[in-house]
């Protein structure tokens, strides 16, 4: 739990720096459980993001762009209705919790006096947002309603007074002293750090280790004095915010971590650091929710494609004997004189044999010897044909299989906005029943909105994320000598450089990006084609995103998450 009481704290403290006596201009609610609130305060126009996402629950400032629906959420509407235009006179932590108070300050739409408070519960998948107002203690929404049949402590629903969670009675451990650590502590029952969390509010399991850790051999006064030293460090807001990567896991804390064992990296604030480590997670996380239909169908169909391809295969081999019923037909017409009605088969020489063996040829018994014959060419001619059907099926197929796999690829990648795209063609591709036609013409004639990063050179470089987008970038919105770049064999995105002459640096940049937003984003060399714009083609009948290409040149490079952020900063 890397966002504990302690963290909080911190939070607290940065935000009262940035936000406090700032002013409340915009509210938006771009997704389910978030709200971003735009404060003009200190000069700036500063965001914040208040998070009541079960896994990715927070309070911070972002940088950070999010797509806002076209249609705002009623508690959007509502939280409009009595904050925007507010002055935001204080926030606090309550005691050592994970809880937030925003206390709001304006005048209602008579011209009175209102005071409201934004309440933020941080508490895992129970996390909430509510809007008080504080004068009666009354709740006026919440991004999240529950009822007393769900908690029988307390209902947090319109029209009820707001009661806080139940008390845990720890001791603060800002208040602290050594004394009241090593009195709190059992140091003959061992598990340490599972005493400290359970005696002291705000700490936490990763807090708990790390002061167990740091005070190497844990005795009655290693303990008490790391433990007092790391709470003085966070009173001081000495702090160097840090994600510590270990095993494939990231942690983020408000100081590097000696017990995660792995790389660490610093930040100049904790907005910052949260921004850097749940870059794409919430977003991805959303689009597995909202895409989870969409995936299931493109997998479903990419499987469908593969086991036709299967017994194509088996149908192929069977054709292929076509030159055998040939034959037999001719062994059988030569023979003719020599067969019987009521034969079940019989023995020829087979003059085709360089060795001059003999053959034997099964017969049908109900039919003569000249319908036997005539079935062999029958059988010859229908395997001829089905050799040039099932080539052409196979091919089908194939290209199926590639398409899907391409926009599996791109799902895993996409943006709420890009899946929505990915929807719609397929819907266009008649792979999923129309609705909204309406939306779905508006959304054909629109132009796609393209990611855009700037290299270390100052080059407009974009990305196409999904068919739509990589189609409208590569054949009608570059230019014919830009340079245009592509995984090498490998499902990804259209990449384009807007420079006829891009440098060295530039096209590797690039490329990475190309790498990134591909299949093979985990992997490292990754084979990118780059050519000019004009040597990339799309077939005519071809599928969305599908192009061929010549005169490429062919780069390796390993994808770089970090790098990817700073090119969008760039």
């Amino acid at each position: 739990m890397s966002f504990d009481g302690l963290f909080t704290k911190a939070m607290v403290n940065e935000l009262s720096l940035a936000l406090k006596g700032g002013r409340i201009n915009k509210v938006h609610q771009p997704y389910k459980n978030e709200v971003i609130l735009t404060i003009r305060a200190n000069g700036l126009n500063q965001k914040l993001l208040l998070s009541a996402h079960p896994s990715y629950a927070r309070v911070q400032l972002t940088k950070e762009s999010y797509e806002n629906p076209s249609e705002p959420p009623m508690f959007c509407m509502l939280l409009r209705k009595h904050i925007e235009g507010y002055i935001l006179e204080d926030l606090y932590q309550v005691e050592n919790d994970r809880m937030i108070i925003f206390e709001i300050k304006g005048r209602n739409e008579i011209g009175d006096i209102s005071y409201k408070q934004l309440i933020i519960e941080i508490m895992g998948r129970h996390s909430n947002i509510v809007i008080v107002d504080k004068t009666r203690n009354l709740i006026l929404d919440s991004i999240k309603h529950v009822s007393f049949a769900v908690n029988s402590f307390r209902a947090i629903q319109p029209g009820q007074p707001y009661v806080f969670p139940p008390a845990q009675n720890k001791q603060n451990p800002f208040q602290a002293v050594e004394g009241d650590v090593l009195t709190s502590l059992d140091f003959n029952s061992g598990k340490l750090d599972r005493q400290i969390v359970e005696h002291f509010a705000g700490t936490s399991p990763l807090f708990a280790k790390e002061v167990i850790f740091q005070s190497g051999l844990a005795n009655r006064t290693t303990v008490p004095n790391t433990f007092m030293t790391l709470i003085n460090r966070i009173r001081t807001g000495d702090l160097s915010p840090a994600i510590m990567s270990a095993g494939g896991k990231d942690t983020y804390y408000l100081f590097p971590l000696g017990h995660v064992i792995g790389d660490s990296k610093t930040f100049n604030s904790l907005s910052e650091m949260l921004d850097r480590y749940y870059f794409g997670k919430a977003e991805r996380d959303r689009v597995k929710q909202q895409g989870n239909d969409i995936e299931r169908l493109i997998i479903n169909e990419k499987e469908k494609n593969e086991k036709k391809i299967e017994k194509l295969q088996d149908t192929l081999i069977e054709a292929e004997k076509a030159d055998q019923f040939q034959r037999f037909g001719e062994l059988l017409t030569a023979n003719l004189y020599a067969v019987k009605k009521g034969m079940k088969e019989i023995e020829v020489l087979d003059y085709y044999d360089e060795l001059e063996g003999t053959v034997i040829i099964s017969l049908n018994p109900r039919r003569t010897p000249s319908e036997n014959a005539q079935r062999y060419f029958s059988k010859y001619q229908k395997a001829k044909t089905a050799v040039i059907v099932v080539m052409e099926q196979i091919e089908l197929a194939s290209a199926e299989v590639a398409y899907f796999e391409n926009l599996l690829q791109q799902v895993q990648t996409a943006s709420p906005k890009d899946l929505q795209e990915i929807r719609e063609e397929l819907i266009e591709g008649k792979y999923i029943r129309g609705r909204q036609k309406r939306n779905a013409k508006k959304l054909n004639t629109a132009k796609p909105v393209l990611d855009h990063f700037h290299s270390s050179d100052g080059i407009d470089i974009i990305v196409g994320k999904n068919n739509r987008q990589n189609d409208y970038l590569t054949n009608k919105l570059a230019a014919r000598d830009e340079i245009w770049l592509h995984t090498k064999d490998i499902p990804g995105s259209h990449v384009v450089i807007r420079s006829k002459e891009p440098t060295e640096e530039t096209i590797r940049e690039a490329a990475m990006l190309a790498a990134y937003f591909s299949k093979a984003r985990n992997s490292s060399s990754v084979p990118v084609d780059f050519t000019k714009v004009r040597f990339v083609k799309k077939p005519n009948g071809a599928k969305p995103g599908f192009v061929i290409y010549d005169n490429q040149q062919t780069v390796y490079v390993t994808p770089d998450e970090e790098m990817v952020l700073q090119l969008k900063k760039n």
